[in-house]
């Protein structure tokens, strides 16, 4: 894949993600700062941006989310291998989700 396919291919996940991002703040503030990762700040200025605002924020060549699984506890839950295997794929999602929730609150 070219550089230039590469730099598109993240605009188009910029816009994506800033358009889910404020349209879940302003359907729910609290629900999308928990699924997104936001702080508060950061959730109202993103349900206040323009269409024109978000278009030029998307247009950068820098990925503007990130991945919230930053350590292997919370990745071997979620793809249920390692040491941590459990038979129960629900109960390895929800053990997850609780640990990513606590990080989410520590950031608020």
């Amino acid at each position: 894949m070219s550089d230039e396919r590469n730099i598109a291919e993240i605009r188009e996940v910029n816009l994506t993600y800033l358009m889910l991002a404020q349209k879940l703040i302003q359907q729910d503030k609290v629900e999308a700062m928990f699924r997104l990762g936001l702080s508060e700040d950061a959730a109202d200025m993103l349900a206040t941006l323009s269409a024109a605002q978000i278009l030029k924020l998307a247009t950068g060549n820098m990925l503007l989310c990130r991945f919230r699984v930053d350590d292997d506890l919370v990745w071997s839950l979620l793809t249920n291998q390692g040491a941590r295997k459990v038979d129960n794929d629900a109960t390895s999602r929800l053990h997850a989700s609780i640990l990513m929730a606590g990080r989410v609150a520590e950031v608020i």
